[in-house]
């Protein structure tokens, strides 16, 4: 069956704006506090979480490179590669809200990535508590637990809602992280 012209330049249109549509009513779906640009981890590049992870779960953590809990990283990184195929969105927030965080984001993107191998998504960082608090983390807070110290981790349901905070002690391998996680995948 000969293909005409009219329907091979429709053909490839139609299905950029099927694709675009679905994206856009993804996003449009995305909460508000999710609805922001951050700058990528010693890079100028800026993803914004709707547009990027709409409808998908994410497990939010705020971290430090130079804390006690900074192993955390590999369990972190365990679960990325693990659930990555799943869905779930692995992403960290450097923060010196505790004054763990390295002077520079060489310095902690060096620990992030060659010390501990880290490839989930890491943002610039932010303010996770106090008059600061950038507006994912009020948000977060509001639905659960402001952040105490390092390395608290939240498992945001596809639709914007806290399902779960582990706190600092509650290591990224643990039984009920893991439990949370598959119930939600």
């Amino acid at each position: 069956m000969k293909t005409r012209p009219v329907a091979r330049i429709l053909i490839p249109f139609v299905v950029v704006s099927a694709a675009f549509l679905w994206s856009s009513a993804r996003a449009e779906e995305c909460p508000e506090f999710l609805d922001h640009d951050f700058r990528k981890l010693h890079s100028s590049e800026t993803i914004n979480l709707c547009q990027q992870f709409a409808g998908k779960p994410l497990l939010i953590v705020n971290t430090a490179s130079h804390c006690g809990f900074t192993p955390q990283f590999k369990g972190l990184e365990s679960l990325h590669r693990k659930y990555e195929d799943r869905g779930l969105v692995v992403l960290g927030f450097p923060s010196n809200d505790f004054r763990q965080e390295a002077d520079n984001e060489e310095k902690t993107a060096q620990v992030c990535y060659i010390n501990y191998g880290v490839t989930f998504t890491m943002m610039a960082p932010i303010s996770v508590t106090g008059t600061d608090v950038h507006p994912l983390f009020r948000e977060l807070a509001s639905q659960s637990s402001q952040p105490n110290w390092n390395f608290n981790k939240y498992l945001v349901s596809p639709l914007g809602k806290v399902v779960k905070h582990f706190d600092t002690g509650t290591t990224p391998e643990s039984s009920p992280v893991i439990r949370s996680i598959e119930s939600l995948l």
